[in-house]
């Protein structure tokens, strides 16, 4: 049994059973819902059925003989947000543990508005991190990897202070100026397989993980059918700088082939990320984050 956490500060990520006067706790018992009793071997989602968006009365009690309370909330359609939620926020402590806090983790779930928010959200609040670690993995593509890879390959041109505060200002503003690695998987599809393409064409870093889908000619919508369908056609292939088809029917090749295998998967473990995390502590050996330290304050006087 689990309640999902949630960011209930985001209507994406809204988790009803934890948000601000709905009172119910893990290890509950559900008596009744909208007033239909619930028991055994009844399907709750018999009852919760059509119920999305609108306001639901349980009947819980912490005890089968207790006393029983009401807690009103409204349901969502789905639980995938907070499913996904769930797991990039597992992979992100996993990386705070093993690098004492030193490495950020950004995972982009597809290449379009899902996927820039996600960047948004945690890309600029650990620019400052001594390296980072880009999750491209199960990405479901779109059209911004380009708006994605001229972030992460921005270069420190100079630094600026105020005269009251001694952190220090980027030129351009939000230069990332540590290591990379950029993980990727059999899911990373169509602009998500550009985006790890073109992370190891601009030397961001190395790739580790299983070739990608390999799938990205770009199709347009040629307009709906009689029956309700729609006619899609491909008509956008990619080539390389050298003048060569590239990716299309193949994927990418990770410099680092792992594979998260069942077993490892099943006993709560990423081997993908596990590795990723040993690489970028091994290339945060030889290149360092810091900024250069503020020069001496200058004097205007003769």
């Amino acid at each position: 049994v689990e309640i999902f956490e949630g960011h209930n500060e985001e209507e994406a990520y809204r988790s009803p059973l934890t948000e601000v006067g709905v009172d119910a706790r893990v290890g509950d018992y559900v008596l009744a819902i909208d007033g239909a009793p619930l028991r055994a071997p009844d399907n709750p989602y018999r009852l919760l059925a059509h119920k999305a968006d609108r306001v639901v009365e349980l009947l819980l009690s912490d005890a089968p003989e207790g006393a029983p309370r009401k807690v009103a909330f409204q349901p969502l359609r789905s639980e995938t947000n907070l499913l996904y939620l769930r797991w990039t926020a597992k992979n992100r402590a996993l990386v705070d543990r093993l690098t004492d806090g030193r490495v950020g983790y950004v995972h982009i779930p597809d290449m379009a508005d899902d996927g820039m928010r996600e960047f948004v959200k945690w890309f600029y609040g650990q620019v400052r991190k001594e390296a980072l670690i880009v999750d491209d993995r199960n990405n479901g593509g779109g059209n911004i990897s380009q708006m994605v890879i001229e972030r992460l390959r921005r270069t420190l041109m100079a630094t600026q202070y105020a005269r009251n505060n001694e952190f220090p200002g980027t030129y351009p503003e939000v230069v990332f100026t540590g290591p990379m690695v950029c993980l990727l998987n059999e899911n990373s599809a169509s602009d998500g397989d550009i985006f790890p393409w073109m992370f190891r064409k601009a030397g961001l870093g190395p790739l580790i993980g299983k070739r990608s889908w390999g799938g990205v000619v770009g199709i347009s919508d040629r307009g709906p059918l009689l029956d309700g369908g729609q006619v899609y056609v491909p008509e956008f292939g990619h080539a390389d700088s050298e003048g060569r088809w590239a990716v299309e029917g193949h994927g990418v090749d990770p410099d680092i082939v792992v594979e998260n295998d069942p077993a490892s998967i099943l006993a709560g473990r990423d081997p993908q990320l596990e590795r990723a995390v040993a690489e970028i502590l091994k290339a945060m050996e030889t290149r360092k984050a810091a900024l250069p330290p503020r020069p001496a304050d200058p004097v205007k006087t003769p």
